[in-house]
């Protein structure tokens, strides 16, 4: 038997969707709010939250000292200053960074007997919900993380980035806001960079060899969602039906990696990330292609599943797809066009092949990865075929 999850336990969707904290269940009503940097104060989204929280009597501390990859140095900073103020609701607020911070200070907050992040993998047991519930509000489309099982935080001296996670589901925050107001101030770069995060999520999550039904639909209707809205986001930054479109796919492609698993596209992207500080999404969108190629050619079930997708948006060859969506929203194609050091790269290039293995994604790749492929997926995806 398998249990699923699909989902937070609300999902508040559309325009004025904030106003639901307004009927957040709470007794002590303290709102711990996490944000990445200060870019929502300055936006004035932050009043936006705040002036719905004290309407209905909350109190609240804003903590902005998250970085666009999360540290655990951060994370740590931010349990000892909610200990101090004893919320019973954790707020992310922003994208990715935001929610998955605010959803490990959950974990630490809940969890004081934890001193590090190896320490909360699993299998270690978990309380949760016993001092506070978690609400997620996006900002961007691409992570999912107001709807997924897991945080990602990056360990600097390590150069690693641990998945911390929670496999029956309990790590979903109770609430997910889906506002697309908060999203249309997104920069064009980051608009794409998050949107190509989350056609990832819904591609690997369909080929991944955990795939189920209940994820296939979820990976099915963020791919088809996602494909259509992110040329209007990323063209037309205003068009709040687009961006509520692409937080929609974001959010489901959240649920079906979940629900299934991701591959080594995620493996790849996390290793350049945690070790030349290249963001997420971006670096999905530069591996993307090449691991659909190197799936593709090794596994005639991949292969079929990719051309499912693909015939989803009218096309036959997934690949090209994504190759012409790519070169039409200004992606670079090749990883050496953001990590310019090629001797560097060289000389790492055994590390970098230990992480893309030992990666919590790349298991789950519908075709096992050696070292050998490692070595030449990462070459090629630095240089180019």
């Amino acid at each position: 038997m398998k249990t699923y999850k699909l989902g937070a336990d609300k999902i508040y969707f559309g325009e004025d969707a904030v106003f639901a904290l307004a009927e957040l269940p709470a007794e002590l009503r303290r709102a711990y709010i996490v944000m990445s940097g200060t870019i929502q104060k300055e936006l004035g989204q932050l009043k936006v939250i705040t002036d719905v929280l004290e309407s209905s009597g909350w109190t609240w501390r804003a903590n902005t000292d998250v970085e666009p990859e999360p540290c655990w140095e951060s994370v740590r900073r931010g349990v000892e200053d909610m200990k101090e103020f004893e919320p019973d609701w954790v707020i992310g607020f922003g994208g990715g960074s935001a929610m998955d911070a605010a959803k490990a200070m959950w974990v630490f907050y809940e969890n004081p007997q934890y001193k590090s992040l190896e320490e909360v993998m699993p299998p270690a047991p978990l309380t949760l919900r016993e001092r506070a519930r978690v609400c997620c509000i996006a900002t961007s489309a691409g992570t999912g993380s107001e709807c997924t099982r897991a945080a990602l935080i990056k360990d600097p001296v390590q150069k690693r980035k641990y998945s911390v996670r929670e496999y029956t589901g309990r790590l979903i925050p109770d609430v997910a806001i889906l506002d697309p107001a908060f999203s249309a101030t997104m920069p064009r770069r980051g608009t794409v960079a998050c949107g190509m995060d989350a056609l990832t999520h819904a591609i690997e999550s369909y080929v991944a060899n955990t795939a189920n039904v209940f994820s296939d639909a979820q990976a099915m209707g963020a791919w088809v969602a996602g494909y259509r809205a992110l040329r209007t986001c990323a063209n037309e930054p205003s068009n709040l039906s687009a961006r509520a479109d692409m937080l929609a796919a974001s959010c489901l492609g959240g649920i079906a990696f979940t629900n299934g698993a991701l591959g080594v596209c995620h493996g790849i992207a996390h290793t350049f990330g945690a070790t030349y500080n290249v963001a997420h999404g971006l670096a999905n969108g530069i591996v993307l292609p090449y691991s659909i190629a190197f799936n593709r050619d090794h596994s005639e079930t991949a292969a079929t599943r990719y051309e499912e997708l693909a015939g989803f948006v009218g096309a036959h060859d997934l690949e090209r797809v994504i190759l012409d969506l790519r070169s039409e929203l200004g992606v670079p194609t090749t990883m050496r066009e953001v990590v310019p050091d090629e001797a560097e790269f060289e000389s790492s290039l055994e590390v970098l092949v230990g992480k893309v293995l030992s990666d919590v994604c790349t298991p789950a790749n519908p075709v096992e990865v050696t070292a050998d492929d490692a070595r030449l997926l990462l070459r090629t995806v630095y240089y180019g075929e």
